[in-house]
């Protein structure tokens, strides 16, 4: 089954947010497939390139790294070209990238609502736009979304709002896109700490009793998800949301 996942995929993939943490295990999964990558990122430019020459030390000329500020439309669309452009084509999106902070009502401000509406649902959608004309035939599109997207968590509504609205996108696009592009969702629960939002050991203890499966869940565990959905074992799948969540959403 290792030999045949290998071997599953060909093509090129762009990753948002792929220099780190879930990204990067996404960009690895992908690449052990067998496709190129382009890894996008923001200011983790290091980290991107660092993961980029391990790729590319396994396998010649087979990852490169785009930085652009997905908040800048026109970053969205050159990011889409660049990406073509580096190999020649573009098989699949993976919209990863994403803003997470705690705003409970009485503190959003402007910004901050425009901060994650924008990294959570509107530059998925810019970008899968920018992309479509590029793609080739039979692409794919997978979103990482939240398996706690439609559930009521006070103090995160405009990352919910933004969640819940890329899950409706990936689910109204499929209809749109199809038969040319598949387009799924995965919906991770907690998978690793938060980085804007320090909890405590008591904090952390009660979000890990709200998880059936009693754990963290791992970020190669995501990577496999969105490397089936690419893949062409999954080629009649579309419009499907897969949760990866060990059960956190059934509570």
């Amino acid at each position: 089954m290792q030999n045949a996942d290998k071997e599953a995929l060909a093509g090129v993939a762009l990753v948002t947010g792929g220099a780190r943490r879930l990204g990067a295990a996404i960009v690895e999964r992908v690449h052990a497939a067998g496709m190129n990558v382009v890894i996008h990122c923001r200011s983790s430019r290091a980290e991107a390139a660092v993961l980029a020459g391990a790729l590319n030390a396994q396998r010649a000329d087979s990852a490169a790294v785009l930085a652009a500020d997905l908040a800048d439309d026109a970053a969205v669309a050159q990011l889409a070209v660049d990406a073509h452009a580096r190999w020649g084509r573009l098989d699949a999106l993976v919209n990863n990238a994403s803003g997470y902070r705690r705003t409970p009502i009485g503190a959003i401000t402007p910004a901050l609502f425009d901060e994650l509406i924008s990294s959570n649902f509107k530059a998925p959608l810019l970008l899968i736009q920018a992309c479509l004309p590029l793609f080739g035939e039979h692409a794919a599109v997978v979103n990482i979304l939240d398996t706690l997207a439609r559930h009521a968590r006070p103090g995160f509504a405009p990352y919910n709002a933004a969640k819940a609205a890329l899950w409706s996108l990936t689910e109204t696009l499929a209809v749109e896109l199809a038969p040319r592009v598949r387009v799924n969702g995965v919906a991770p629960g907690h998978i690793l700490w938060a980085e804007s939002t320090v909890l405590s050991a008591a904090q952390k203890a009660e979000e890990l009793a709200q998880i059936p499966a009693g754990r963290l869940g791992q970020p190669a565990e995501i990577a496999r998800a969105v490397a089936f959905l690419l893949g062409p074992e999954a080629s009649y799948l579309n419009g499907v949301i897969l949760p990866v969540d060990g059960g956190l959403r059934l509570g």
